[in-house]
């Protein structure tokens, strides 16, 4: 390192606080768009004549390219610079949202408008926490990455109140809008603020790992998006499945033989590397799966608008963003593994809470379930980050970060798909069709929104029977949503006793 880069490191120091809030703001940007455009799909629905399948691809458009380009786009990142990468990222995320809500007019420009923005996303998160890691010293580290976290964990549930607040207030175009000046503010600050930092070794690029990387990723990903809908017995989902483990294994194969790997493997021999990686795609199973059906829940079963369901979410980041900003002080005192356990043993007793839920629960005991699922997730997001991020190289920050963000993407995508299998199997076997309906028997029992359309339906015809189509379905769907808070609860119980058995206990 030169001597003006050493000033220049010498100068973030002293602002690395306010770096940090960059980093956190950029961060933000990524995590909202994952889930922003969910409560606007009704509006696309309707201005844009898009079908069940468009409606599904403009949601995972994004989350399939950010997944599978992670790895690539933080290995650029290390190679030719964190701070560039940060930049490029946003702008083309800028770019892309202003000239969608300007110029979109069918389902298509949408669905590409995602993709492109998942890869501009793809480039920001990785840089966010290697730039966070490299400006910090060890001894603020597990501060600053605990923040970092609780902007990860919080963006999701404030994604969905904006997005509804959007939809409400003005339309889906909203929903793109409102990423132009908050990346353009977000652009200037990075400008003058962040310093840049690279590998300073200059290592050459592992093309064939990255190409491996990508293909295993998409079709991994792929598979565990599109299982619900063909079946998770189906040929599509086994072979695309299938044929993503293969990428997996040649993929371990060429990173093991390879002189400049983009994933060191000996990495995973790390325990605090391993555990960290599971402890955070677990959770984000759990965290996914659920707000996957409190959306449905709070708008189809209780009534309420995208945005007052959105409200409805705010324990959550209530819960996690103290409980991962001060998570390092009670590592300092437990040590890791206690802390992250004692996080996942919250998830699971939110969980297993929530299964007490019925149709006219009141609302503040949904919000105790909220609540615990946001401290559980904060102790466990926070440590469980830092451990990863401690156990890779400097050199390799932005592939280390772009690991831990590839394993909340896979994490989640199982969490929806796993979830939503488990609700809708129950669902269907539990709704019972009035007579008289049974022409609308199908349509009703292979989808719960359909079913509550058609009971509204009859009844604006003043056909009474409606009424009992209508509670029949809350009452399958809430049977479907016990039954997923069970699973989750399971997966966060598994978690605790992995975690607490295996991840390093050192205290930090």
């Amino acid at each position: 390192m030169n001597s003006k880069e050493e000033n220049s490191f010498d100068e973030a120091y002293e602002r690395r606080w306010i770096i940090l809030a960059v980093m956190s703001l950029s961060l933000i940007i990524v995590v909202l768009n994952n889930v922003t455009l969910n409560v606007a799909l009704p509006e696309l629905s309707k201005d844009l004549k898009a079908d069940n399948t468009d409606l599904q691809w403009m949601v995972d458009a994004y989350a399939l390219v950010f997944g599978a380009t992670l790895l690539v786009m933080g290995a650029l990142g290390d190679r030719f610079g964190r701070k560039p990468a940060l930049q490029l990222g946003l702008t083309i995320v800028a770019i892309v949202s202003g000239s969608t809500a300007m110029y979109a007019t069918t389902s298509e420009h949408v669905i590409m408008a995602r993709a492109l923005m998942g890869l501009g996303a793809a480039l920001v998160m990785p840089a966010t926490l290697s730039v966070v890691v490299v400006v910090f010293p060890v001894e603020e580290r597990g501060k600053a990455v605990g923040i970092w976290a609780a902007m990860a964990g919080a963006g999701a549930p404030i994604g969905l109140l904006v997005g509804g607040w959007s939809v409400e207030n003005y339309g889906w175009e909203m929903v793109f809008w409102l990423n132009v000046p908050v990346i353009i503010v977000t652009l200037i600050l990075g400008l003058f603020l962040v310093p840049n930092s690279k590998d300073e070794q200059q290592r050459p690029i592992d093309l064939v790992g990255s190409l491996l990387s990508m293909a295993a990723l998409i079709s991994i990903l792929y598979a565990i998006i599109e299982a619900p809908n063909v079946g998770w017995t189906s040929l599509e989902t086994l072979g695309i499945g299938a044929l993503g483990l293969l990428f997996v294994f040649v993929f371990i194969q060429w990173e093991r033989k390879t002189e400049y790997p983009m994933l060191p493997m000996n990495l995973f021999s790390k325990m605090g590397f391993t555990m960290g990686l599971i402890a955070i795609s677990l959770a984000f199973f759990v965290m996914f799966s659920f707000m996957f059906t409190q959306m449905l829940h709070f708008q189809l079963v209780r009534g309420h608008t995208a945005l007052e369901a959105a409200i409805r979410f705010i324990p959550l980041p209530l819960g996690l963003m103290p409980a991962a900003a001060n998570s390092d002080k009670l590592v300092a005192k437990f040590g890791n593994n206690n802390v992250v356990a004692t996080g996942l043993t919250l998830v699971c007793a939110g969980m297993l809470l929530f299964t007490t839920v019925e149709v006219n629960t009141e609302y503040w005991r949904i919000a105790i379930t909220f609540f615990l699922l946001g401290v559980g997730m904060g102790l466990t997001m926070a440590p469980s980050t830092t451990l990863i991020m401690e156990s890779i190289p400097e050199n390799k920050a932005g592939v280390g970060s772009a690991t831990n963000d590839a394993s909340r993407e896979i994490g989640g995508a199982l969490g929806i798909a796993i979830g939503g299998s488990v609700l809708n199997e129950v669902y269907q076997n539990n709704l019972v069709i009035p007579e008289g309906l049974e022409n609308y028997s199908e349509m009703a029992t292979q989808s719960f929104p359909a079913a509550m359309r058609i009971g509204g339906d009859l009844l604006s015809e003043g056909n009474m029977i409606g009424a009992e189509l209508i509670e029949s379905a809350r009452l399958a769907f809430m049977e479907g949503m016990v039954a997923s808070a069970m699973v989750s609860a399971v997966v966060a119980l598994f978690n605790a006793i992995i975690i607490k058995k295996y991840m390093p206990g050192k205290k930090i």
